[in-house]
């Protein structure tokens, strides 16, 4: 069982989130290319930039397992520990998640992050569009 706290009253969440983000490898984020400075995940997180954003934790040990948002156009983000992982902690975010904040929700995925691929399809997600990035200067 997990819990939901929110990022935005937690004020150990920015330390968790930074390092939750430095365990991400290159395939599994589209959002950005480089690590951020702690004083400019800080400030991002500080701006409140989702409409909803909550640290995962244990409901048992109360230990952070994870984060998982949601943001203004209802797109889902979620990521555990890796110590975490495969424990059932992901989809019980995401229930969760759905059950405070019914309605459609998508989730865009790096399309080279196969574990969060299989993880949407196990949840009964389904493919609707892909998404391409142009260069940002033209060639």
């Amino acid at each position: 069982m997990i819990t939901l706290t929110s990022v935005y009253r937690d004020p150990a969440a920015v330390d968790i989130l930074y390092s939750l983000m430095r365990e991400r490898t290159p395939e599994m984020s589209i959002s950005h290319n480089t690590m951020p400075t702690y004083l400019q995940h800080a400030r991002f997180v500080r701006d409140i930039p989702y409409a909803a954003w909550y640290i995962v934790r244990d409901a048992t040990t109360v230990e952070a397992v994870g984060a998982v948002y949601l943001t203004r156009a209802r797109e889902v983000g979620i990521f555990i520990f890796a110590a975490h992982q495969v424990k059932g902690y992901g989809r019980q975010a995401v229930e969760e998640l759905r059950r405070c904040h019914p309605g459609r929700i998508l989730a865009n995925v790096a399309p080279t992050n196969e574990r969060s691929l299989a993880f949407f399809n196990r949840m009964g997600a389904r493919l609707i569009q892909h998404t391409f990035q142009l260069p940002e200067e033209a060639t």
